[in-house]
């Protein structure tokens, strides 16, 4: 359970209070817009997202556990979750931003020169925003396949491949990207992190639209890329290290994010408002949506308090990730079972605006976002149930000597 503040802490809670009652709006009451996917609704949704950050960032409230010397606010990590806590009543864009930050930000702090950590001021003022350039074609899930080639040319490194379900990269101006540097050795020894511009001439960013109608993923074709070598992280051929611990990051991110408008609580109002409460199977479904609501909440408790106390947490990241994005679908799905025929419909003409319908629509995203259900089936047999590892017949070999399909 989440303990109660103590006095500095409930005297910081008063002060995020005060600031975003003076900068931000609160959630609107009443009936919900819409979901506008247009590809102008998107652009303006990012705009307003750069304006949030760039006010956050002058008001202090940027990265509040980042060190002062990179923008930050050099607070402590239950200073952060008060924050979100606080943020989350307030209609505040956040885009991918928050997303990218918490992702290559650590990682720049942990393995960059002091020249790659001068990208974080302007990374945390919203001036620049960071894509995610990991998954291709054929490694989807196992990064350690990344077929994009990086060739070193003087101080320069080449970059040719495509990479694909690359979110935001439509908006972004840099991006971090893993490559093959080195096909000689085996697959994971040969892999570089490096930094790029995503502006320059050869990046292709072609937007995949999604059954939603949205433009969330993309795909990327590089052709002659090029970036300086002290653009590489951690030096040629060391990026697995730094790939791991984005990716720890990244799954971190997304198993104790909520999603307070899809809850299993505001599924429930939805159905009082539909009269469906006296309905016994519906009662029976919502009830169990209720407590898989809980487990999730106390197990992402722990998780945060853990990582609060600075202890190795007992809860994997893994778990997380394959509850949200299980039970999610299944809320969303149960939704379209209470709305009836009235669940056929979209956007304004369907019950809720349209909500639900967007959610049913997003497996995809939730299932295949942050790695697959399946590749982090497999991790927690290894890590949690000390299952034996599946055989790796390619651990010793070089990577250019791997049977592929391609």
């Amino acid at each position: 359970m989440r303990r109660a503040d103590t006095p500095e802490e409930a005297a910081f809670r008063a002060e995020v209070r005060e600031w975003l009652e003076a900068n931000a709006e609160r959630h609107a009451e009443g009936p919900p817009v819409p979901l506008d996917h247009s590809p102008e609704a998107e652009a303006h949704h990012w705009e307003a997202a750069k304006d949030w950050q760039r006010k956050k960032f002058e008001g202090g409230w940027a990265a509040i556990t980042w060190p002062v010397e990179y923008g930050g606010r050099g607070g402590t990590p239950i200073q952060q979750m008060i924050w979100n806590e606080e943020q989350s009543a307030f209609d505040v864009p956040a885009g991918f931003i928050s997303a990218s930050l918490g992702m290559i930000g650590p990682a720049l702090m942990r393995f960059g020169t002091e020249e790659q950590k001068a990208y974080l001021p302007a990374m945390l003022r919203g001036d620049e925003v960071w894509c995610q350039l990991f998954s291709e074609p054929e490694a989807g899930s196992d990064l350690a396949a990344v077929r994009t080639r990086g060739e070193v040319d003087g101080d320069e490194l080449v970059i040719n491949g495509q990479k694909v379900w690359t979110t935001s990269a439509n908006f972004a101006e840099k991006g971090f990207i893993v490559l093959r540097t080195n096909p000689d050795v085996p697959k994971h020894d040969g892999i570089s992190f490096a930094l790029i511009d995503m502006r320059q001439p050869g990046v292709e960013v072609r937007p995949l639209v999604t059954m939603r109608g949205d433009r969330h993923f993309n795909e990327v074709f590089l052709t002659d890329v090029r970036t300086p070598l002290d653009h590489v992280v951690n030096g040629i051929d060391r990026g697995w290290p730094v790939t791991t611990f984005v990716l720890m990051n990244e799954g971190a991110f997304i198993g104790t994010s909520s999603q307070t408008a899809t809850s299993a609580s505001a599924l429930i109002e939805y159905a009082a408002d539909a009269g469906r409460l006296e309905d016994p199977i519906a009662r029976e479904r919502l009830g169990e949506a209720y407590a898989r609501d809980r487990v999730l909440s106390q197990l992402q408790d722990r998780l945060k308090g853990a990582l609060l106390d600075g202890r190795m947490p007992d809860v994997d990241g893994s778990v997380l990730k394959i509850l949200s994005a299980e039970w999610g679908h299944e809320r969303a799905e149960l939704a379209s079972w209470l709305q009836g025929a009235e669940g056929l419909l979209a956007g304004g003409d369907a019950p809720v605006a349209g909500l639900w319908q967007d959610k049913v629509l997003s497996r995809g995203l939730s299932a295949v976002g942050g790695g697959t259900l399946e590749v982090h089936r497999n991790g927690l047999g290894e890590r949690a149930l000390r299952l034996p590892k599946e055989p790796r017949f390619d651990r010793d070999v070089a990577f250019r000597d791997l049977k592929t399909s391609g």
